[in-house]
């Protein structure tokens, strides 16, 4: 008979399987997007041709949320694909960010009928759905373009013109996430002479990317 050899750990043995900590970010993100596509009573879903949900890397530790769906948009089904898109790309590349390497949503992900702003109530059930897509994204840096964005994070009582360009801190979902807020592009193509106050939130994002060491 064949002896049976014990072996001792001062270890204790771990009889609990544990689930992992974080499902995958790609299954979450599905979830959400079908959550959004089953919303009911939504006057931008039912004008609207497609579901604009996200566009580029999701383990990106940059993230940028932008307003809603233009035309462009909302028939290819991609955030930031028009004149405002274009300018963004130029932003980005001028603080040496390639778009595919960060990620960008919208506060709504409908086309508001005529390009119209959404309004409070809109934001504020969208802001639901924002607040989810930021827990999983789960950005180092987050930054907020134009009132509506940042309405929908820091609510209507602050002016986009007083906020903009400073560091702060945001709690969703129980974490904290450092924001900067910035004027959306859309808004200059509009008002040019404001693009230097951009130039300056931009070089100030690039700034605390490098300190902090991020790879993007």
């Amino acid at each position: 008979m064949k002896e049976i050899e014990y072996i001792f750990e001062n270890k204790p043995i771990n009889r609990i399987i544990t689930k992992p900590k974080v499902e995958d970010k790609i299954d979450l993100l599905e979830k959400l997007k079908t959550k959004i596509q089953n919303i009911d009573n939504c006057e931008l879903k039912s004008q609207a041709k497609k579901l604009v949900f996200g566009d580029g890397n999701p383990n990106s530790e940059l993230m940028i949320v932008g307003e809603g769906p233009g035309e462009k948009e909302d028939q290819m089904g991609k955030p930031f694909v028009g004149d405002a898109g274009t300018l963004l790309n130029k932003m980005l590349k001028a603080i040496d960010i390639e778009r595919e390497k960060i990620y960008i949503t919208n506060v709504v992900n409908f086309r508001p009928p005529n390009n119209r702003k959404p309004e409070p109530a809109e934001i504020t059930r969208y802001s639901e759905f924002l607040k989810t897509h930021v827990s999983i994204i789960n950005p180092k840096i987050l930054v907020l373009m134009g009132s509506t964005a940042m309405e929908s994070l820091f609510g209507s009582k602050i002016k986009i013109s007083k906020e903009r360009g400073i560091w702060k801190e945001l709690i969703v979902n129980n974490k904290k996430y450092l924001v900067m807020i910035t004027f959306h592009p859309a808004y200059l193509l509009r008002q040019p002479d404001q693009k230097r106050y951009s130039w300056a939130d931009l070089k100030e994002i690039r700034k605390k990317i490098d300190s902090l060491q991020l790879n993007i």
